[in-house]
């Protein structure tokens, strides 16, 4: 695609909005003189949901919230790289790079689907939408232990929020954006905030990117659309409208095969799939409404709608994992594949309501949140594959569908038709009310107690066996934290809570399983230093959960029970400046996350036995990047580094197939050309380190890119 298209694609539509652009524009991060009385409430930002009305010192949890400026400055582009920069995530399997998948404290999640994150408060991380883009994202808030009190469904390591950027109300500000990077990668994209009138204002961003790879033969298109409207209904009234429209057009790349634990089996650019497959294609529409209503400077109202629809298509040659379907294990180099479809379709409806207010009881101040939510999550899936004979009935080469991992030949046999294997249809509802109170006793001492109760049911058709499954349950989730300022510098907190994560999906044999159920608790202590100049928390923390899932590999769709796990660990995180304007970001974890159950794995025929790590979980993670600003040629310039160090892990369950650590190092910076006019720049993996992202098996072996440059300019106004 030509420069001039790629621009076209992300900024045409902001550009046809700058025609309305009144006269009297202001700049970004300015705010519109709007003539107030004494008793009017103006409302000019956007409450997030489930949060109400504290800061981040006296919450009884650890919140790290990573700026879309640290990701502007770092040139990071993607989800997955952006949570790199938080310690406590860890990267997991991303079926074949289709969607965002990862770890909080050592928990993952269901394997068969992409791990679910918030977007402003709804669930947008489930579905089949592929990798996310970070462009619309303002921040992004790691919320680290359970909060399953408040959001209900929601794994007990954690949650991530995404707060999209919304329009900002009589203000008009724009950007715009083009860079190239290695292996031809080219972007565009676009940010216009126009004030239509000073009730009124549209946000309309953008963006298009088309790339070559490191692996062979892998191209990758994507684009997106994320406007906002926003409308204030009188002084104290908004309504937000959000849009989600994106697509990626990507092949389906299961990575690398690793034979006797010899990572050097294959270049990194080996890519053991076939061209012919083409692409998978991945498209999302997501529609969030939202309404905020402020009846006083105490309480307020918030309600909300949501609906995403996903749609996941494609075909792929993946490697056998079957010992005794699989002749690499025996000649070193002959790799047998199964040819699969997918069609994979979701949609999302969510409807939610709160209510968040202060009052006192004699010398108690009460902050409380009452709330509820009603959501409906449609999972059809039609999977399709065959696989090779047994290596045991001496089948044709072209029966194995092979590849020969050291001199690939593409499109060597007829690409096979794929059967089905998976026609199911898995329906989840649920419906939840909660309550939180945060009590002020002291001026110092604060404790918080909350519940939530959520009904849900659990519904799968199958339209292969003709065998449909039902389970209904009801739970309630209690959570209690205490926050004690022992200084000004330093406020201690604990907390304790339940929670649970209701597995949707079936056994092959059509059995539902049983919800995840979890015990949590953790204490830290949140600093503030040198004035306010440095914030940070230090926690220590163990989750425990009963009902954990793991992939069924020989019935892909399907789901296996492996009993229990623990996690436990240790974490800091520091962000802010130095003396000297040296601005850092410091984030450290140690994670143990292992298995408390005796079990035959039936994936590999391996026993788990009490003790074994989870897989793809580090024991420590640390990422450290600092960064000082000076003029240049009294220019505005920035200059920064950053280290990320992650450690072995476990690379199959059951097995001892580890992946090995690695550090990685970045550098970026930008300075300003013009007014208004700025050139950026990023070198990732800077030593050219080999890698390795996440792993399913050794003949899933995803490896990390090698040394990547980008250079761009960014158009301010």
């Amino acid at each position: 695609m030509t420069t001039r298209l790629l621009v076209s694609a992300a900024s045409a539509p902001l550009l046809a909005m700058l025609v309305c652009a009144p006269a009297s524009a202001q700049t970004a991060g300015g705010t519109p003189e709007q003539p107030t009385g004494a008793d009017t409430i103006v409302v000019s930002g956007v409450r997030q949901a489930y949060r109400g009305n504290f800061s981040l010192t006296e919450i009884p949890q650890s919140i790290d919230v990573i700026e879309a400026e640290t990701l502007e400055e770092n040139g990071i582009i993607r989800l997955n790289d952006a949570l790199d920069l938080n310690a406590s995530i860890a990267r997991q399997n991303t079926l074949g790079g289709l969607w965002d998948s990862f770890a909080i404290r050592g928990f993952a999640g269901d394997e068969n689907l992409p791990t679910g994150y918030l977007v402003t408060g709804f669930n947008g991380g489930r579905g089949f939408g592929g990798e996310r883009d970070v462009a619309g994202i303002e921040r992004i808030e790691v919320l680290k232990g359970p909060a399953a009190a408040l959001l209900g469904r929601g794994e007990p390591g954690g949650t991530v929020n995404l707060v999209t950027k919304q329009a900002q109300l009589g203000q008009t500000f724009g950007s715009f954006a083009l860079q190239y990077g290695s292996f031809e990668r080219l972007r565009s994209e676009g940010d216009v905030n126009v004030s239509i009138t000073p009730a009124l204002t549209i946000r309309l961003i953008g963006y298009a990117e088309r790339a070559d790879s490191f692996r062979d033969t892998v191209e990758e298109y994507r684009w997106g659309f994320l406007p906002s409207i926003g409308l204030a209904l009188g002084a104290n009234t908004r309504l937000t409208y959000d849009l989600e429209k994106t697509r990626v057009e990507v092949p389906f790349d299961r990575g690398i095969v690793v034979l006797d634990g010899n990572f050097d089996t294959v270049p990194r650019s080996r890519y053991l799939g076939e061209p012919g497959d083409g692409d998978h294609i991945a498209r999302a529409e997501g529609h969030q409404l939202r309404l905020q209503h402020d009846f006083s400077d105490r309480w307020s109202v918030l309600l909300g709608a949501s609906v995403r629809d996903t749609l996941l298509t494609g075909f792929s040659s993946d490697p056998e994992l079957a010992d005794a379907r699989q002749p690499i294990f025996t000649d070193g180099r002959s790799l047998s594949r199964q040819r699969r479809s997918r069609l994979y379709d979701s949609e999302q409806l969510a409807f939610r309501g709160e209510v968040s207010g202060e009052f006192e009881t004699g010398s108690l101040r009460h902050r409380i949140l009452i709330g509820a939510d009603h959501d409906q999550f449609d999972n059809y899936q039609d999977f399709r594959r065959v696989r090779p004979p047994s290596v045991g009935s001496n089948p044709s080469e072209e029966a194995a569908y092979l590849i020969d991992i050291f001199d690939p030949v593409y499109g060597r046999f007829p690409l096979p038709a794929p059967l089905p294997n998976n026609d199911r249809l898995d329906t989840q509802l649920s419906t939840g009310i909660f309550i939180q109170d945060q009590i002020e006793i002291t001026a110092r001492l604060q404790i918080r107690i909350g519940a939530r109760y959520d009904d849900f049911t659990l519904r799968t058709e199958n339209y292969l066996t003709g065998v449909d499954s039902e389970r209904k349950d009801s739970r309630i989730s209690p959570q209690a934290g205490i926050v004690f300022e022992l200084s000004r510098p330093v406020t201690l907190y604990a907390s304790y809570s339940e929670g649970f994560r209701a597995n949707i999906g079936t056994d092959v044999t059509g059995v539902i399983f049983d919800p995840e159920v979890s015990r949590s608790i953790e204490a830290g202590a949140k600093l503030t230093l040198l004035d306010g100049a440095l914030t940070g928390t230090f926690t220590v923390f163990q989750l425990d959960k009963v009902n954990v899932l793991a992939s069924d590999i020989n019935n892909p769709g399907f789901s296996v029970a492996i009993g229990k796990a623990r996690s436990r660990g240790v974490e800091l995180d520091l962000n802010g400046r130095f003396p000297g304007g040296i601005e850092t970001l410091l984030s450290y974890a140690y994670v143990d996350a292992q298995s408390r159950s005796s079990v035959l794995d039936p994936n590999f025929s391996f026993v788990i036995s009490p003790g074994d790590p989870l897989i793809n979980i580090p024991d420590h993670t640390l990422n450290l990047q600092a960064l000082k600003r000076f003029d240049l040629a009294s220019r505005e310039a920035m200059a920064g580094a950053g280290v990320q160090h992650v450690g072995e892990r476990l690379g199959a369950t059951g097995t001892e197939f580890f992946l090995p650590a690695h550090t990685l190092f970045r550098v970026f910076g930008e300075v300003e050309m013009i007014e208004g006019v700025t050139l950026f720049g990023s070198v990732a993996n800077l030593f050219d380190a080999d890698w390795y992202a996440n792993s399913y098996s050794q003949l899933w072996v995803q490896p990390g890119a090698p040394r990547t440059a980008a250079v761009g300019l960014r158009a301010t106004f």
